[in-house]
């Protein structure tokens, strides 16, 4: 039986490196650790070093306690929330720029 504690370390990994949109390697370049290590820990054959643990956490820019939080993020509804909010604020901004054009077109 896999540990409670394996299934939240590596679902929240995944979790934190596909809203960066790192792949597997580019988490382990970033962490100087192995992209296969990296794997073992998302399959949770794995389980890290207290070093290793604090690298990953600064390669996904979160504090390390995170990595082992029983709030799972959904992936794809933040993935979406995000772009809602990035083309609303495109969209403001075309706006207030074709404003600025018009006003000064004339």
């Amino acid at each position: 039986m896999k540990s409670k504690l394996r299934h939240i370390l590596a679902t929240n990994i995944r979790n934190h490196r596909q809203l960066l949109g790192f792949s597997q390697a580019k988490l382990a370049e970033n962490a100087n650790i192995a992209s296969a290590y990296v794997a073992m820990i998302e399959l949770e054959k794995k389980f890290p070093s207290d070093e290793v643990l604090e690298r990953i956490a600064n390669a996904l820019k979160i504090d390390p306690t995170e990595l082992f939080s029983t709030t799972c993020y959904p992936v794809e509804e933040i993935r979406n929330l995000q772009k809602s909010v990035l083309d609303g604020i495109a969209q403001v901004v075309n706006t207030q720029i074709n404003k600025f054009e018009n006003k000064y077109r004339g």
